[in-house]
């Protein structure tokens, strides 16, 4: 059987002993762990009625579990639909109503709001809590240790990302066990991730960014992650000695900034600082280039594609810019009405195209249609 997001993870796995995650509390959890408790999810995702295909809705603290969670709905065949602590239990009700997940997870503190409207959408409903203790584990920990991941090909879809859209309802990204593996593919070897590395985890991992952007490319180069439930300047900066690598939004540079720690001599032992999901203002760029010695990697991504363009690993890294297309990644900037490409050095829309594209959204074949030109570019709706 294959399971193609998870068959390439085990694929780059190294020796089981080795750790795949640090916890800020203590715990260590190696790669042979990660096995075995993703498996006991996945058997406890299949007795509660989970079968390939389903949703699996998850709405939890970042936890290791949490990500043991995502796992187990990969191996189980199940597409993971994470869900924003901060959504609203009206937002929540539209979700399920959207989605119709077989499952939902949610902390134990809500679920008593949480269950009626996970019931009222078809749904059964267990727990997790930010100890990683709940009905979930509770099932998890009869279960055998081993499990045979269930067949799902390139095209079956691994998640669903609801985007918040800036206009009218939020709309569900499909995105497919390809669209993930060959993003994570890319990255690892555009930004020279091996077994060597230790990157701080200090990202919410509801979105790409942190789900997708820095766990799969962990998973994919058989690498280490120190996984912080928050991001906390005093404590990343603690770290750095013993880390290579941090996946940042501008605000975590903005407050690292702020710390007296923050030396060429704190940042010698890492060689790579990345920044995403929001512009990054050119003096923050320089500043820490200064004080670091380091210039920050910027690279431009979103729900739909997951990462579409970053600045060079060698070469100059432009403030201010997010970079070159990603290899097997094509990008044109159109006239936003006619589609046409426009003349080097114009404003229009950012169109992309490449394995990394979507799917489409969910149960949305008219607004699928209308973001996608006829030669198959998907409109990003950002300028560039």
């Amino acid at each position: 059987m294959t399971n193609h997001l998870f068959d390439a993870f085990r694929a780059s796995m190294p020796a089981p002993g080795q750790v795949l995650m640090e916890t800020d509390d203590g715990r260590s959890i190696s790669y042979a762990d990660m096995l075995a408790r993703s498996a006991r999810f996945a058997h406890a995702l299949v007795a509660a009625g989970v079968l390939p295909g389903d949703r699996v809705a998850v709405q939890v603290e970042k936890t290791p579990e949490a990500l043991l969670l995502y796992l187990a709905c990969l191996r189980a065949g199940a597409v993971f639909l994470p869900l924003n602590t901060a959504y609203t239990l009206p937002e929540l009700d539209y979700f399920f109503r959207d989605a119709e997940p077989r499952l939902v997870v949610c902390d134990p503190e809500k679920v008593k709001d949480v269950q009626p409207l996970a019931a009222s959408a078809g749904a059964a409903t267990l727990t997790l809590g930010r100890d990683g203790q709940g009905t979930l584990a509770d099932r998890a920990a009869l279960q055998p240790a081993d499990f045979a991941d269930l067949e799902r090909g390139p095209d079956d879809l691994a998640a669903i990302l609801y985007t918040s859209g800036t206009t009218g309802r939020s709309k569900g990204a499909m995105l497919s066990h390809e669209n993930l593996a060959s993003n994570a593919r890319v990255l690892v070897d555009y930004w020279r991730f091996s077994g060597d590395d230790v990157l701080i985890h200090a990202l919410p991992i509801f979105h790409t960014h942190g789900l997708f952007v820095a766990t799969n490319v962990i998973l994919m180069a058989g690498a280490k992650m120190l996984f912080e439930r928050k991001f906390d300047p005093a404590r990343v900066i603690s770290l750095l000695p013993r880390a290579t690598a941090l996946m940042g939004v501008p605000t975590f540079y903005v407050r690292l900034l702020q710390q007296q720690g923050l030396t060429k001599d704190a940042a010698s032992h890492m060689r790579l600082f990345i920044s995403g999901s929001a512009p990054l203002l050119s003096e923050t760029h320089n500043a820490w280039r200064e004080r670091t010695g380091h210039a920050i990697l910027e690279r431009y991504g979103m729900t739909e594609t997951n990462m579409n363009t970053s600045n060079p690993y060698d070469g100059e890294r432009r403030a201010g810019t997010v970079g070159f297309p990603l290899p097997g990644v094509t990008l044109r900037v159109a006239d936003p009405e006619s589609g046409k490409p426009l003349a080097q050095g114009e404003i229009g829309m950012i169109e992309v195209k490449g394995p990394n594209v979507f799917a489409g959204y969910w149960r949305m074949p008219e607004k699928t249609k209308a973001e996608f030109r006829d030669d198959g570019f998907f409109i990003t709706g950002d300028l560039g």
